[in-house]
Parts: structure tokens; C-alpha cells; sequence
């Protein structure tokens, strides 16, 4: 029978019945598959075998790169700051990644010198420089400028150009999205509307792409309607997530769910399962958000490995994914959120990790929901203890500090608040004080290839981000929870 013609829960069951059997598998089922730290990566492509011709994969501009520059099909199409040393070595700093342009801590800054590319070989960043917007309610300043260009004169507008360090966001799994970027750039129709999401996503991705080939790739003229649709088409069609992990062996057998086609024919709509309680379709929120390994907390008896190391790995990762899904947090100091006026400034929300990660299998916010959960902030100038105690769990990056000023303090009329950041986040975008830090969470699958994590890689493994979550939100995990959690992420 034709794959073609057969319905969505049959084609599911009949490519998982290919997988766990058959060799030829990965080529058959238009998977593509690469190792990683914990096991192998995989992406789904529903158009067929990865078309390497496709403009996503041509060079636009005029520096060399291209959209694959920044998105490795072997890292979850992110970029690992090891896949950068590991270029900068073998090439001596000439692969197109390092253009200066973004490549480099700062552009003037010569592109075979490794210190001049320190921010991405050691923390996977590049460059985003920002022009401030014509009106802003904060004052900002440069109060640490390690590379001379924190805060500079954007030559078009003689506005204020300040230089943030950002992780390339994957190019997969877009089908998820709630907003484009870590600071809602791109987003220009909205993503909040079942009835105009598709249509929207399309125009917010051509866009995006339209930028990237200007910005990154520096081109001279715009890419055609045909390039820009022909990397909008792929990206929308590629799904990608773990496939097998070293130590529990696939992760779609024995009613593992794990892997990229599961996740290519997940349900989404704007707001699914919103943990605020704005469901468009009045559908109360359910914790549970995974349940990607639910198959595997029946314990050895369901699984029927006959591997007992291997039974106990599954039962690690389905025991995380519990922990994810239901190990309490308290959610305190989390703009966004705890200084929510329609949320009525709660200082605590008793929550769990899906209270922020909602979409069902995928991990983002269903809605556009920037936080700042206190990853750009600065330890030594934090007065929140908690906060101070979380972030010395990671190993932040050596970026520009801006001291953000003259906001008011809504909970406290005539009282201004201070913000020491290396990265102002949405506020940059909007000049609003609102929104001073609050980056949007990236979708969770397919983290174990696209190491280090945070929107500025302050988290260099897992383990690193685990630790971060259990100070800063007062899990009170044991290190066996912290290994069980860390396993589940690597599944993903």
C-alpha cells in the first residue's frame, strides 16, 4: 500500500513499525539522521529526501553564507559552539559563519583572529545589533564594554546601535510557533489567531528570511518571491527531535513516542492548552503537557527489552518527563508574569515547568508570552538572593553589562526600578519598560544537538540549566530528579 494513502494514525504506525525493524529505514522514511552527545537527531521532511538545492541552502549574499551557515541540519538546525571551534580550527577562521558582519565580538574586528570570535566559539553567539527606536521610557548605558562596541551611533538614523549576543534559534519544528525571534522581530501579522495563523506565519517567515539573506548574508538586492517561498516551504515542512539515546536505545519503541514523525503530525493552534487560561477553545490547561514517553512509566514488564540497563534508562526519561510535567516550582521575580497587572501582581504562582512551556509535545508558550525568568541579569548587582544564587549555577558569557534606567515602579508609584542586563530583550524592540528582559522560550525539542542553551548560551550543558531551574524556582530537586529531568531534555 502507498505511504500516500494511507490515514495519519496508520501512516504513524506504519512508519514506527519501519523504524524499529528495518535498516534501510532512515533513507525510506525521508529521515535524515545524525549522531549527537546522547544518541542521534533526526528530522522529518514531508516533502520528500532534504533538497540540498533549495535557496535555504544557496549563497544569497555577498560573504558566502548561507541559511545552513547558522543552521547545521546535524544540530537540530541550530549551531553548537562546538561545531564553531571546531570550524574555526579546520578552516582558521575563513568559513563564511565568521564574517564579521556578526560572526565577530564586534564587525571591525579582524575575521582569522580566534579572540575576535570568542563569543561564538565559546558560547555559540552571534552578534544582533539593535537601533534603538525613536522614543524610549528608559535611559540606557554601556557600564562594561569588554569589545568597544556595547553601545554605538547607528550611521542612518544617529540613534543609539547597542550590540546583543544571541544563539541562532533552530529553523525547524516552525509549525510551533508563537512569535519569530527571541525579541519578537519579524512577528509583523500577528501569531495569536487560529483563523489567520497560517497565512500570518507565512508572511512573518518570508520576512524573516528576506532580513537574514540581507543582514547575515549581506546581500546587494533583495532574493526573489521564488528563493524566499523555497525557504519558507522547507522550513515549514522539516520536523526534528531525538531519535535514540545511548543508554535507553530508540526512543520510539516499546510505546516510546520519541523522534521527529510523531511530532510532525502533533495538533497546534494559537493558545492550545494556554496555562493563563485563554484557550480559544475554552479547554481547561492540562499539566501534562509530554507525553511523548508516558508508554514507559509501566516499568520493565511493558517494555520487554530484556535489557536491564536499558529499561532503566527509559524509566529515567519517563520519570523526567513526569518530573516536567508535575514537579512544583514557585514562580517569584519573573517579569511578565509575577508583575502582571491582569494577573493582579501575584508574588508567588505555584506552577511547574509546563506553567511556562505549555504547547502539548513541543515545549514554547502557545502564546506569545516573553519572560524574563533572570538570565541576562548580573549576580554581582542582583538584589534578589535567589536570583543572584541561580545564575552562579551558569556559565555566563563575557558580553557587554547596560545599566537601564528611569523606569517606574508600578507596584510602587514614584519609586524608579534599575535593570542590570546584557541584554534588554523586547525592550530594545518597543522602548517600553515593560518589556525590559523578557525573551520569548524557544520550542524544546531537539535539544540534546544544539548545546549551550538560554537565548545567550549562559547554560553550557543541560546539567548547567537543570541546576539553574532548581535554585531559581525552589524545586528542591534530589541530583537523581536532576539526572531523570536532564535525560527527558536529551530526549527530546
Amino acid at each position: 500500500m502507498a505511504i500516500a494513502k494511507l490515514t495519519r494514525t496508520a501512516r504513524i504506525a506504519w512508519l514506527c513499525f519501519f523504524l524499529s525493524g528495518l535498516g534501510f529505514a532512515a533513507v525510506f522514511l525521508n529521515l535524515e539522521v545524525f549522531r549527537d552527545r546522547t544518541g542521534s537527531i533526526a528530522t522529518f521532511d514531508q516533502a520528500g529526501k532534504i533538497d540540498t538545492t533549495n535557496a535555504f541552502f544557496q549563497q544569497l549574499g555577498t560573504n558566502g553564507r548561507t541559511c545552513a551557515t547558522c543552521h547545521q541540519a546535524d544540530e537540530a538546525f541550530g549551531l553548537s559552539a562546538r561545531h564553531a571551534h571546531n570550524l574555526f580550527v579546520r578552516t582558521r577562521g575563513q568559513d563564511p559563519l565568521f564574517a564579521p558582519v556578526d560572526g565577530a565580538n564586534c564587525p571591525n574586528l579582524a575575521q582569522d583572529e580566534a579572540s575576535a570570535h570568542s563569543l561564538l566559539l565559546k558560547n555559540g553567539l552571534i552578534r544582533v545589533g539593535i537601533t534603538l527606536p525613536a522614543q524610549t521610557e528608559f535611559s540606557i548605558v554601556s557600564v562594561y564594554d569588554p569589545y568597544g562596541c556595547g553601545i554605538t551611533t547607528d550611521p542612518e538614523t544617529g540613534r543609539p546601535l547597542v550590540s546583543v549576543y544571541r544563539r541562532p534559534l533552530p529553523s525547524t519544528n516552525l509549525r510551533f510557533l508563537s512569535t519569530v525571534m527571541f525579541d519578537g522581530r519579524e512577528t509583523i501579522a500577528p501569531l495569536n489567531d487560529e483563523k489567520t495563523f497560517a497565512s500570518n506565519l507565512v508572511q512573518d517567515l518570508k520576512h524573516q528570511a528576506t532580513d537574514a539573506v540581507l543582514i547575515h548574508s549581506q546581500a546587494t538586492q533583495l532574493p526573489t518571491d521564488d528563493q524566499v517561498s523555497q525557504i519558507v516551504n522547507f522550513e515549514l515542512g522539516v520536523f526534528t527531535a531525538q531519535l535514540t539515546d545511548d543508554r535507553a536505545g530508540p526512543l520510539y519503541a516499546n510505546h516510546g513516542q520519541g523522534g521527529p514523525v510523531h511530532l510532525a503530525f502533533q495538533a497546534y493552534y494559537p493558545g492550545t492548552n494556554d496555562s493563563l487560561g485563554q484557550d480559544p477553545r475554552g479547554l481547561q490547561f492540562d499539566p501534562h503537557v509530554f507525553r511523548v514517553y508516558t508508554g514507559w512509566l509501566a516499568g520493565p514488564s511493558a517494555m520487554q527489552s530484556g535489557d536491564d540497563e536499558k529499561e532503566r534508562a527509559r524509566q529515567d526519561i519517563a520519570a523526567g518527563e513526569e518530573l516536567f510535567n508535575t514537579a512544583a516550582l514557585k514562580i517569584t521575580g519573573v517579569r511578565g508574569l509575577n508583575d502582571n497587572p491582569s494577573l493582579g501582581y501575584p508574588k508567588v504562582i505555584n506552577g511547574t515547568c509546563t506553567t511556562c512551556h505549555d504547547t502539548p509535545e513541543v515545549g514554547n508558550h502557545s502564546f506569545p508570552l516573553p519572560l524574563d525568568i533572570a538570565t541576562s541579569r548580573i549576580a554581582s548587582h542582583e538584589s534578589d538572593e535567589n536570583i543572584a544564587a541561580a545564575l552562579h549555577e551558569l556559565s555566563q558569557p563575557d558580553v557587554p553589562i547596560f545599566l537601564i534606567s528611569n523606569c517606574p515602579d508600578p507596584q510602587n508609584p514614584g519609586h524608579l526600578l534599575e535593570f542590570y542586563t546584557s541584554d534588554a530583550g523586547k525592550g530594545l524592540i518597543t522602548g517600553k519598560c515593560s518589556d525590559v528582559n523578557r525573551i520569548k522560550g524557544p520550542v524544546l525539542r531537539g535539544l540534546a544537538a544544539r548545546a549551550p542553551y538560554f537565548h545567550n548560551g549562559a547554560a553550557a550543558d543541560l546539567k548547567e540549566l537543570v541546576n539553574f531551574y532548581n535554585v531559581r524556582f525552589q524545586m528542591n530537586l534530589s541530583e537523581g530528579q536532576k539526572q531523570q529531568l536532564v535525560a527527558f531534555l536529551n530526549s527530546l
